[in-house]
This record gives C-alpha cells, structure tokens and sequence, in this order.
C-alpha cells in the first residue's frame, strides 16, 4: 500500500488481500460492499417484522444442548416483550459456554414460527454490555476469502477510511475530474461517495444501495467506465500516430475481381469495404473490426481488402482458427482471385502446421520471394520461421479465437523496414468476426476499435426455420433426414463429444455415426471430427461439398466457416448443452443456397432454467445482434469476450446492460477530458489501472 503505516504488517493477510485483487491503498477502499445490515435499530421481540432481517436484545434465560432430532444448541433470549428461541444447529463447545444463562445478547437474522416458537437459526450473535450504544451507520458486508472474514475486512477497511479522514491529504481519494465535468454529468464527490458507501447513514435508501442505483455508487461506476474509455481512446490515439504503409484504392484488381462475381455486393458490404479501403490509403495502421451476421458476406469484402493491399505491391496474410475454415478460405479465394493473380506471376498460399517439410519449405519461400502475394492459414502464419517480404495486411477471422500475444505475432511479421520506404512501418489489420458484439460491449471493451458493420443477407437467403424436438422424437427427426437426403438434399447431425463421458453422458460423434449407419443404409454418410488427420478432414469435407456424402456426422469443428450449399437440414444432438452463440454459428451452415433450411434441436430434459431460456432465445431469434444481446445477458462479458482481453481487469461495479446510459456519458466524458483536460485523463487512468492497460495494444 501507499503508506506503510496503512500496510497490514501481517504477510499472511497481504497473502489473503492480494487474493481478493487488493494490493493497494486504492484497491482497499474500493473493496466496496455487497450488501448491508441495520444494526442502527433494535426490535422489541414480540413486533419483529415477518420474513425481514431485525435486530433484537435480551438475556438469556435457557441455554441447553438438544439431540432430537439432531444435535444443537438451543438458547431462550427474553427482552421483557416476549421470547425468542435461538438455535445453532453447528456450534463450537465456547458458544455454549458464551452464551450461559444471563448473558446479554445482541442477535441479527430472520425471524420465523418454529418448533420452538419464534425463533433464530444462526442469527449473527454478539454478547453486549448493557446500554452498548447501537451502530451509528450501516453495516457492510464485504466480499471476503478463506481466513479473512467479511468482520476482518471491515475493521481494515474503517481504520483506513479513519486515517485518510485524519490525515485530511487523501492521494488516493483525490479528485480526477474538472468541477465542469462533474456538473455536466450532475456527479458527486469521488471521496463523499466512497465515504458514504462504505458507511451509509440509517436513513440511507436500502434499495438505491442494493440496486447500486444510489448517486454515490452512480459515481464509482461512472469513474470506472471513464476509466475504461480514456485508456482505450488512449491506445487508439497512439496507433494513429503510428506508420504503416499507404495503400490508396488503384480499382484495376479490386474492379476486376467485382466484374468477374456472379453476384452483385450488397449496400452492407460496400459500405463495409468503403470504410476499409479509406483506412488502407492512411500512413497510420488501420485497426478496424468487421461484424457481420452468418453469411452475410465477409469473405468477399476481405478478398477486396487483400487486392487492395496486392495491387499497391504489398502481401496480404489471412489467419483463420481452424484448418477447416483455412482450407474453405483459401479455396474460395484462390477461386475468385488465382484468374487476377496469375497473369502477374503472383500466387496464394496455403500454410498449415500439418503440412509435409517439403511442401512446407517451399510455401516459407514463396511467402518470404514475395511470389505469394496471399498467405491464409492457420496459426502456422505467425511461427518464427515464416517470414513476409512486404506485408501490408492483416487479416484475423474469429478474431476471439485467438490472443493478444497471437495477433501481436501476426503483426509483427510486417514490423520491419520496408524496402520502399526508410520508416519503420506496421500492417493495417483488419478483425472479422461472424459473431455479433452487443451494442455496449462495443461502446466498451472495444472503444479502442473502428468497427464496420455488413447489415442484412445477401440477396435470395432465407432465415433459416428452428424446430424444437424432445429426444424422445428422434424417430420423426431420422424420418425427416431419409426423407431430405433421398429427394436430393444433404443434412448435418452435430455432436458435441467424440467420445463417451460418463459425466454428462452425451450422444457421440462416433457412436451417433455407427447408430445412423445401421438407420440409413441407403444412404453414403461421412463423419468428422476434431481428431481426424488433417488429410482425412479435407477429404470428407471435399467429398461432402460435392455431394458424394449425402448425410455428414460432425462435432462442432464445423462451426464457422464451412459453406456447402446444397446442405439445407442440420440435427444438433444435446442443444441444451451449447451455447448460444454456438447455436447460431452451427445453424448458419444451412439454408447457404437458395431454398432455406431447418435446424432441429434435439434436447434431453430435464432442461434447467438457463437452457429453457437459451433455447427459448436460438428458437424465436434469428437476428445475430439480438441472439448476442441475450448471450452477454446470460454469459457476462468474461465469456463473451474471449481470449481478445486476455489479462484485462473486468468492469467491478457497472454492469453494461443496467449502466448503457452511464455508459454513453462516460463516453462523452472522456473525448472531453482528452480534449481539454489531458492532465484530468492521465491521472484518472493512472489511478484506476495503473500499468493494467497494456493489453490493449493489438
């Protein structure tokens, strides 16, 4: 902590501090309440209130331990108004002795009608003198840890407040933020709110302070979301001020490759590609993120984002989570843009960490010539040993799929002195993601982002259809795949294991295969998995896009990216058990072509709240941002967020769903603060991360 003499001198509690994510004087007093107590009021026994944590004070007159029905301590407390019974079903040998006949007692807990009349189980119990003053403020209850009681806490926490309070110099509790913006956004006090949460008065609002609506807990998590703002405006000002290579629009590969398509763009996907090609022309590294539902066409737009780079001289990289969805991209890619590429002796290349040495080593070279102008691959891309010639781009797809000291990796390939220029210069880098960031996780984890968003389906796709269906069902479910597969379509049957769990005792891939081999005989079925040899999964793959394999058995290693188009029906074994963004990934592979598709989730019950509400959701939302809303309401930003924010310090106090408009002002705030007040900026960020924030530099 700041200042020794406020430092727990016992390294063991420090231990225990640390555990709590207390290391500082700062972290200390902002260890805030979850809840309070009134101890500031007694109740006579015979009025004390139905179903409502009350305080009471009386003698004991009766203390004796009882063994029917089991063991437990049993005591009598009178108060002269009545008598309350109060029992221990766990208690230590020194309670007994502690609470002897003619002890005074102080208890604190609920009330109700018992075997023994009115009555306290394991009410909070203290031995008082008589006339002990009552408390003269709320009592907190802290968050706490094994050996360090909510009660330790708050005389560490109270005797910290007193000396600041004494010490009238309060560092850690000083003002960030200009009397301006305090007005504007009608905030108190940073020190008053503190104060006043950690000691509220009796009269204090109960709810307010529960509902963490109270203008002193508004303060603290509007401080908090400022934080969080002002460093990620921070580190996007600071790459602005980066180098990176310009690559103006040239339209003779880009306008070619769009003369060519059998489709015309959607307005989504111009306007998409018009905001990147605006940020390749810029000196300073285009970190953009481009959103779009399932199908709604990203791969199109980072093609003519990768031309763009090509046709200025400079490579394009394409990193893809899987060796599926490599292979899917580069065979797509190479489709549209190997007619451009040819004629200027130019190449795609293929990297993955499967590959033979031999093919492998000639790839490496093609990359580091420059002959490969394309690169797509899986993580393979940012090992030592590859390296660019010129890169100007790139490209991550399921950008939360992968970490920071990944993406870090990635872009440093191009971190070198270009050839054309004497300035050390870095790619633009351009992130998709097909799985829809709710509104206020944009507003707020990714505020160090400029964020595009492709809007709407391309032209002719249906929503895909979503049936419920027990699995007590599952003999109308096969009667459907018959049905599809023998009139010409192909269906997916998705498993969420390979192999049995006796924990959860899901179906399985591989018994799920040899189950519907034995129902369809009439039918070529293929199966794939996580497990497979990369060779085996193209093969499969291959066989199922072209309609060899009528009905494909799969885990979710199918989840993003493949696109067959003749696949219109998909079985999701045990839906209850996945999520939702999951859900919607795996339903986007169908309904691809131009005759729709169904979805049937097969669930087993029971079903728990949680799912009931999940598949509620999958069922009657096909909208990506409405489903995601729902998921950060269900899941938390933790989950959602992935491995992007890998070492970031999770929002403590607000809550983006509860907090948007607190959100929007924090916003506000802090292009404020950076514009008038960088001296305010700097030391708000300082005081609430400190060096926390380093994360967010890719």
């Amino acid at each position: 902590m700041s200042h020794t003499t406020d430092r727990p001198r016992n390294s063991a509690i420090q231990e225990k501090l640390a555990r709590l994510g207390i290391a500082d004087e700062f972290d200390l007093v902002l260890h805030l309440p979850l809840r309070y107590e009134d101890e500031t009021h007694l109740y006579p026994i015979r009025d004390l209130p139905a179903q409502k944590t009350a305080q009471v004070e009386g003698i004991i007159i009766d203390n004796k331990v009882m063994y029917r029905p089991r063991r437990q301590l049993v005591c009598q407390v009178d108060d002269g108004s009545g008598v309350l019974c109060m029992r221990f079903l766990n208690f230590y040998g020194s309670q007994v002795k502690a609470y002897a006949n003619g002890t005074r007692v102080r208890l604190l807990g609920e009330a109700r009608p018992g075997f023994f009349g009115i009555e306290m189980v394991h009410p909070k119990c203290r031995v008082v003198g008589e006339q002990e003053p009552l408390e003269d403020t709320l009592t907190p209850v802290y968050p706490a840890t094994a050996g360090l009681s909510s009660d330790t806490l708050r005389k560490l926490i109270y005797r910290t407040l007193r000396q600041l309070r004494e010490a009238g110099n309060q560092p850690c509790l000083s003002e960030t933020l200009p009397e301006e913006v305090l007005r504007r956004h009608h905030l108190q006090g940073f020190a008053d709110s503190v104060f006043f949460l950690h000691q509220p008065p009796p009269d204090a609002p109960a709810d307010l302070l529960q509902e963490r609506t109270h203008p002193a807990w508004r303060r603290v998590k509007f401080d908090e979301l400022l934080a969080q703002q002002l460093s990620m405006r921070l580190h996007y000002q600071q790459r602005r001020h980066g180098s990176a290579p310009a690559m103006p629009p040239k339209n003779r590969l880009t306008s070619a490759l769009l003369a060519s398509l059998p489709f015309e763009l959607t307005r989504g996907q111009k306007k998409a590609f018009f905001e990147i090609s605006r940020d390749l022309a810029a000196v300073h590294p285009m970190q953009r993120l481009l959103q779009g539902d399932v199908g709604s066409g990203k791969t199109i737009v980072a093609a003519l984002a990768a031309l763009q780079a090509i046709e200025n001289g400079y490579q394009a990289a394409l990193l893809a989570p899987t060796e599926i969805l490599a292979e899917q991209h580069y065979q797509k890619l190479r489709a549209w843009l190997d007619p451009l590429l040819t004629p200027l002796n130019a190449s795609i290349a293929w990297l993955t960490g499967t590959q033979k040495k031999k093919q492998r080593e000639i790839i490496l070279a093609n990359i580091a010539s420059g002959n490969a102008m394309l690169a797509i691959g899986t993580h393979a891309l940012f090992q030592e040993q590859v390296e660019f010639n010129r890169l100007g781009l790139a490209v991550i797809d399921e950008q939360h799929r992968f970490g920071v000291h990944q993406r870090m990796a990635l872009r440093e390939k191009g971190a070198k002195k270009d050839t054309a220029n004497t300035a050390s210069s870095i790619p633009h880098q351009l992130m998709m993601s097909a799985t829809p960031i709710p509104r206020t996780l944009s507003m707020s984890y990714f505020a160090d982002l400029d964020v595009s968003v492709i809007e709407g389906l391309p032209p002719g796709r249906t929503p895909v259809v979503t049936r419920l269906v027990a699995d007590t069902r599952r003999d109308e479910v096969t009667a459907r795949i018959r049905e599809a597969c023998l009139v010409g379509k192909q269906a997916y049957w998705v498993c969420p294991l390979i192999e049995e769990s006796e924990a959860l005792q899901l179906k399985t891939a591989l018994h799920t295969y040899e189950t519907l081999t034995l129902i369809f005989p009439e039918l070529k079925i293929g199966l794939i998995h996580g497990r497979l040899a990369p060779g085996e999964k193209s093969s499969v793959m291959e066989s199922f896009a072209q309609g060899e394999i009528q009905l494909l058995v799969a885990t979710t290693v199918i989840e993003v990216g493949v696109d067959v188009p003749n696949a219109s029906l998909m079985v999701i074994e045990h839906a209850e058990r996945m999520g939702l963004a999951q859900l919607h990934q795996l339903r986007g592979r169908v309904g691809r072509g131009t005759t729709g598709g169904i979805c049937i989730l097969l669930y087993q019950k029971p079903l728990s709240a949680t799912a009931q509400e999940r598949l509620k959701v999958i069922y009657e939302q096909t909208d990506g941002f409405e489903i995601a809303r729902h998921d950060l309401h269900l899941r938390g930003p933790g989950e959602f967020l992935g491995a992007r924010q890998s070492g970031l310090p999770m929002l403590r106090f607000a809550d983006l769903e509860k907090d948007e408009a607190l959100l929007e002002a924090a916003r506000a705030a802090a292009e404020q603060l950076l514009r008038d007040y960088p001296e305010h900026a700097q030391r708000h960020v300082q005081r609430w991360l400190g060096n926390r924030s380093e994360y967010l530099r890719v």
